[in-house]
């Protein structure tokens, strides 16, 4: 059977013509509907955010003249305040009540120190009688680590510490400093560590250093006690 051929009674035009005009109708109906979408969402979030906008509260100002305040009240017609009883003391104080004394028995020399007497006190002393001589105590409290002085003080008499036997057969060698608590009469009454190379060399920078004496330190044309740092190096000869 022979093929049969099927004949198109008319001309079809397809081609790069047509497809151009398509592709252009179809590009501006998707950038309408893009532009469409675009604008509904748009729309929408900007809808919900001034929607969900809380109105400014309304502030009502009342003007009040002078004739609506009313007349002050009575100051006649104030209740006074309650009476609180308080129980008076069973026995008078004895101690403290200032007797009057005639004008003859006032002593006119008798007069008060002033601050600069007081400023130039060194120390309270006490003396007291034991046996067969005086004892003197000197009451002096420790001062603060720092002391503001116009002239510090200087050594008067300088011990230099005994090196320890140990240490010096075994050629240590090392540096101990110390904090000298210098009284207002320049005698060393505390000691205190505060670094040291080596244990060894400490009992006997302690003990040197409670032997020095110092000028003491003034302030304020008085003498203060303050604290002192010196270091005590224990060095051999034959290095």
């Amino acid at each position: 059977m022979a093929a049969e051929e099927f004949i198109i009674p008319f001309n079809v035009d397809y081609g790069a013509i047509e497809l151009k005009r398509v592709y252009q109708r179809f590009t501006l109906w998707s950038l309408g509907l893009a532009t469409v979408v675009q604008a509904i969402g748009l729309g929408s979030y900007w809808g919900s955010v001034w929607l969900a906008e809380e109105e400014e509260p309304i502030r009502t100002v009342r003007i009040l003249k002078y004739t609506d305040l009313g007349p002050p009240p009575s100051l006649q017609n104030q209740q006074a305040a309650p009476n609180v009883a308080i129980s008076a003391p069973s026995v008078k104080p004895s101690i403290g009540i200032p007797v009057p004394v005639p004008d003859a028995e006032v002593s006119p020399e008798q007069t008060f120190a002033t601050q600069q007497e007081l400023s130039q006190a060194v120390s309270e002393v006490s003396t007291a009688t034991t046996g067969g001589g005086d004892l003197q105590i000197t009451i002096d409290e420790e001062p603060p680590d720092f002391v503001a002085v116009e002239k510090e003080p200087s050594i008067v008499k300088k011990v230099e510490p005994k090196y320890p036997e140990i240490a010096l057969r075994a050629g240590l060698e090392g540096t101990v400093y110390v904090k000298m608590w210098v009284d207002k009469e320049g005698k060393v009454r505390k000691v205190v560590i505060l670094k040291s190379d080596a244990e060894i060399f400490n009992q006997n920078a302690h003990d040197a250093a409670m032997q020095w004496v110092y000028t003491p330190a003034l302030m304020q044309k008085g003498p203060v006690s303050v604290w002192v740092a010196v270091p005590f190096k224990f060095r051999l000869s034959n290095k």
